[in-house]
């Protein structure tokens, strides 16, 4: 529940400690006064702030000119705040937009929201200052319809253009047995098929010039090479890429509308389907930010439980993403060796949670299970098998001369442009900037493993994406070896009255916990209302969940932050002026999967 005391006590409270302590608040104090911001009090762990509608270009426009080119907005998206019960202090809304940066240097975060009201829904775009704000506008208009004003090309991204009605309004069904039976007659399905027409004008493009005309071509959305259900048309000069617009959201199952209906306990299965190739390491940042609601200390042993299964399947999951990407350059042979290895990580992660792909096993509060008899030898003939693999992969493909000409400088971009499009993971690092969430902001104990964080040398290409990749599942390793040799003692959940479920043997002696584990595991916990929020490195980058409780059993809102959702927005900026057959390999080395792009 945000129950903020006064208002002013608690503007007075919060600021006297931001403008000593927090930079960003502090320079925002000084430029536009303190009575300008109304802080709000969260689990967040960063400064939210509402702001009036009138300032927000303002505000936006300072923050970018002081902190570039070190700031990235990292999201934004909307809440239809007309059913929410618990917002005492908070200003009078019927929907929310909020902003979240990331000031790099700083390693601070600010959220900006603004309060909107149902007949006055519109705000300005801020795409001409943040170049990733486009994608995430589009979705904001089409979930919620909240109008962008200004916006380049306000179109449905994720739904089918001819869709009707916002799905992430409050008052839009979650179920499907709440829709009339869907009938898809010939008049639909020519409808469908208009809608799937590209008209080169609607984006601003020529379909000629002077001297000649440019040809269209559709790549996608069934095609090997874009790996998924993504579409991207390409406007071409020859062989040459003048201009392209992918185009996303076949892959849409409305993951954040799921989060709706799901008890807290429930929706966890979901987490590990967002990016399906990441399992356990999808369910982390959705536990912890629960977690932070519940106020749950998690033990230790459970914290090292997290921490092994999540690199198991980092390392899983770059070898798919390295032997495919060597397969789109044009070699064979690694994806066969890789299917090896990662069946030989699946059967660790199969004896230790039972499942192989989804495990679902992370658990609010600590893991399902404790670990097995016989891990150790498990994880133990793995950590043997896998260097000299690797090393065969670099001998076999990655120093390959071909392959080094045919990736080396090919889809190309400097931190400066990788902040600008909201690029997380390898592909920043590349640039040279560190940033790695299990170092610059650990969670789950990663704290205190050692290990390194590979970088490129300034500038992020083909080549050395992938070369970090390989170098990052040898640092995993290193923490593989730490869990196996240091695993601590103790339990494997934490004793608190909202995890889920409490331990068996007490539920067999006492009444009273024979009754919490029947409410949780019917209806599930009931978590304090408040605001919460949790990044971790993924395989692919920085992914996150952002989660507002009502005091419900479900959450009132699931913001699903995903990494490949701009870095896939980035590929007309770093592509343009390539040949096709340099776009192939730029789809290769981003390492993306359509599920983690559309949910």
């Amino acid at each position: 529940m945000i129950d903020l005391p006064d208002k002013d006590v608690v503007h007075a409270v919060v600021s006297a400690l931001d403008e000593h302590d927090d930079p960003v608040i502090s320079k925002l104090y000084h430029r536009f006064g303190s009575y300008s911001f109304s802080l709000q009090a969260t689990c967040t762990g960063m400064v939210v702030a509402w702001v009036q509608r009138e300032q927000i270009l303002a505000i936006v426009q300072f923050l970018y000119e002081l902190f570039k080119p070190h700031v990235m907005l990292y999201d934004l998206h909307g809440v239809d705040e007309r059913q929410r019960i618990y917002r005492s202090g908070l200003p009078k809304a019927d929907f929310s937009i909020f902003y979240h940066f990331i000031f790099i240097k700083d390693n601070r975060d600010l959220m900006l929201k603004l309060a909107l009201l149902e007949h006055n829904l519109h705000v300005p775009t801020i795409s001409h200052i943040f170049k990733n704000a486009n994608w995430y506008e589009r979705e904001t208009w089409e979930m919620f319809g909240i109008n962008i004003t200004g916006h380049p090309h306000l179109t449905r991204i994720m739904m089918p253009r001819n869709w009707e009605g916002h799905p992430l309004r409050k008052d839009y069904p979650a179920r499907a047995t709440e829709f009339k039976p869907f009938e898809f007659t010939k008049q639909k399905e020519d409808l469908a098929m208009e809608s799937l027409l590209f008209r080169p004008e609607e984006w601003g493009m020529k379909r000629s010039s002077t001297h000649e005309d440019f040809m269209f071509l559709n790549l996608g959305p069934n095609h090997p090479s874009v790996h998924g259900a993504f579409r991207i048309i390409l406007q071409l000069d020859g062989e040459e890429i003048i201009n392209c617009v992918p185009d996303i959201g076949y892959h849409h199952r409305g993951a954040e509308k799921m989060g709706e209906r799901q008890s807290w306990h429930s929706y966890i299965p979901y987490t590990d389907r967002i990016e399906y190739l990441g399992g356990c390491i999808n369910e982390l940042p959705y536990v912890l930010a629960v977690e932070k609601l519940a106020g749950i200390i998690v033990p230790e042993r459970a914290e090292v439980i997290r921490v092994m299964l999540s690199e198991l399947f980092r390392i899983n999951s770059h070898l798919l993403y390295i032997s495919t990407f060597i397969q789109d350059v044009g070699a064979m042979s690694p994806v066969f060796l890789a299917f090896t290895d990662r069946q030989k990580i699946y059967n660790v992660i199969e004896a230790i949670t039972g499942f192989r792909m989804h495990p679902a096993w992370f658990r609010i509060g600590g893991v399902a299970s404790d670990l097995p008899k016989g891990w150790e030898r498990l994880l133990h003939e793995l950590l043997k098998w896998l260097p000299q693999r690797l090393k065969l992969y670099k001998q076999a493909a990655l120093n390959n001369s071909i392959f080094i000409a045919r990736t080396k400088g090919v889809a190309s971009y400097n931190m400066e442009e990788a902040l600008s499009w909201g690029v997380t993971g390898a592909g920043l690092r590349a640039t040279g900037l560190d940033f790695d969430i299990r170092k610059w902001r650990p969670c789950s104990g990663y704290e205190n493993f050692d290990f390194e964080i590979p970088i490129g040398h300034g500038v992020s290409c083909a080549y050395t994406r992938v070369m970090l990749k390989m170098e990052e599942m040898h640092q995993s390793m290193r923490i593989l070896e730490q869990c196996l040799h240091n695993m601590p003692t103790g339990l494997f959940k934490a004793d608190h009255p909202l995890t889920t479920p409490p331990p068996k043997e007490r539920t067999l002696q006492h009444i009273e916990t024979l009754i919490t584990h029947f409410l949780q595991v019917s209806w599930g916990p009931v978590m304090p209302a408040n605001e919460s929020f949790q990044m971790v490195e993924a395989t692919k980058g920085i992914n996150s969940y952002y989660l507002i409780s009502d005091k419900n059993t479900m959450s009132y809102r699931t913001r699903v932050r995903t990494p490949s959702f701009p870095h896939l927005q980035q590929i007309p900026s770093v592509i343009n002026g390539s040949l096709i057959s340099d776009l192939i390999v730029y789809l290769g080395s981003i390492d993306f999967v359509m599920s983690d792009v559309d949910r």
